[in-house]
């Protein structure tokens, strides 16, 4: 049974009760509470974590004193509702996702409510890996450009509190997770730019297949149409196959795929109308070259001129989480790449670094995803210290690969530790000067953090205390 769709035009929410499922430590659920509550909206909230960790949720939400609160909950019955909203780390496969479809019960989300209500235009990114990067480059492009703009989405920003800001000549700029995505093919929505970084396998403990999390991505380009853009990784295999109804536009780096935009070191050629330039990335590495070009052909399909993508990408800093210098000590250079999720994107920030020894923390929650490539990867290191959920994953790993790999494999890896102080002072312990301390887990947070967000910055802190001591 499908789950029954929300079409929030169609409804009168005043005096109706709506259960948000999922309050979390981000803005969505928040977001969603709030401009709920101010229609008039009766709400439950039930979220499996205690008050205590949803502290600083709670205290946001501490104007609104009629909100009833399950904290804690393994429920498997909603109360009476109207109105089911679902956080997106909220899987379909949730008993309570189950007894709405059950009961007929409409179901919705942040985005959902979002994008029904947005009267902007729309460029969406998603990806595997780079998605957060691109979006905040399109950003930083069209704002050099004086186009007025909002970043939002995925990236950690919920809009709908400033959606009736949002005039039809802005563009929204929106990083999108293939669970948001999940949720907009319920209403059939895609933007009216979709860019697509790249795909690999991700997420599996949420989508239970590689199928259901490939059609989650598609939705991104399912809903198109004629008018719209699809802009796709030229070099990606499994995205050639990927239907499209939009007009094409690619980027890669493989000159005989003749991509719109082609990447070569540095430099980035748009083929359509043909101009070549230089840009000067402050971001170290390949990958974000590749973010670049994937950013400068969705801004083309918006007809940004050469002047503005140039200033704006000169103009990006970088994102907190995402290969972020936090300091130095002892000539060691530390970089918090926290925002590193998946094996994909830790490998790109070993790799960024080919020419400096890397002291590498890596290990945390286990996605379900294989991670040979890393373990492989990991083996170029300097030293590694392992961490988390899946360190002892990838100490079995090495220790298979180590005999095949002995000719290019010389890294010290450390056996799985048991927190996260532990790794770091074991990382600096075997550093020399001139190394580079690199957190870059190639896996989620949340066996000992609440999220990528408070693992960056308990990194950042240590870096902090090491320069206190001294």
């Amino acid at each position: 049974m499908p789950i029954k769709p929300f079409l929030i035009h169609d409804f009168d929410l005043k005096g109706k009760r709506a259960t948000v499922l999922g309050l979390g430590r981000f803005g969505g659920g928040i977001a969603a509470v709030e401009y709920l509550s101010r229609l008039g909206v009766c709400i439950s909230v039930i979220d499996s974590q205690n008050e205590e960790t949803l502290s600083e949720s709670l205290k946001q939400l501490s104007l609104y004193p009629d909100i009833t609160y399950e904290l804690g909950s393994s429920s498997t019955e909603l109360p009476a509702t109207d109105l089911l909203v679902l956080n997106p780390a909220i899987p379909p496969a949730h008993p309570l996702v189950k007894y709405a479809q059950e009961q007929c019960i409409p179901v919705t989300s942040e985005i959902e409510l979002f994008w029904q209500l947005n009267r902007g235009r729309v460029i969406g990114v998603t990806g595997s890996n780079g998605k957060s990067t691109t979006a905040a480059m399109i950003y930083s492009i069209l704002e050099a450009n004086g186009t007025r703009c909002w970043l939002g989405g995925n990236i950690g920003v919920s809009l709908l509190p400033v959606v009736d800001q949002i005039q039809p000549e802005d563009w929204v700029v929106l990083e999108l997770s293939s669970f948001q995505l999940d949720a907009l093919n319920r209403i059939q929505a895609s933007p009216h730019v979709g860019v697509v970084t790249n795909f690999s396998p991700n997420h599996l403990d949420w989508h239970q297949t590689l199928e259901h999390y490939r059609q989650s991505k598609q939705t991104i380009l399912c809903w198109q149409t004629e008018h719209d853009f699809a802009v796709l990784n030229a070099d990606d295999s499994d995205l050639q196959s990927w239907k499209r109804h939009g007009n094409i536009s690619t980027f890669g780096a493989i000159p005989h795929l003749q991509p719109d935009v082609l990447m070569d070191n540095d430099s980035f050629m748009i083929s359509d109308p043909k101009r070549e330039f230089q840009v000067e990335l402050k971001v170290p590495g390949r990958h974000n070259r590749m973010n670049a070009a994937a950013a400068i052909s969705a801004c083309c399909c918006v007809q940004i001129n050469e002047a503005a993508i140039q200033t704006g990408l000169e103009a990006f800093q970088g994102l907190p989480h995402r290969l972020q210098f936090v300091g130095e000590f002892q000539n060691r250079r530390f970089y918090n790449d926290s925002l590193a999720t998946t094996p994909e994107s830790a490998i790109c920030a070993i790799n960024a670094f080919s020419q400096v020894p890397v002291i590498l923390l890596a290990g945390g929650s286990d996605k379900k995803v294989d991670l040979t490539e890393f373990a492989k990867t990991i083996l170029k290191t300097k030293a590694t210290a392992l961490m988390g959920e899946t360190g002892s994953t990838l100490d079995l790993l090495l220790e298979n690969l180590k005999p095949a790999e002995s000719q290019v494999a010389s890294a010290l890896i450390s056996h799985p530790h048991k927190s996260f102080q532990e790794a770091f002072d074991w990382a600096f312990q075997h550093s020399e000067p001139g190394d580079v301390i690199l957190l870059s887990p190639g896996c989620a947070s949340y066996d000992w953090f609440s999220s990528f967000v408070e693992r960056g910055e308990r990194f950042s802190e240590l870096v902090q205390f090491l320069s206190d001591r001294k």
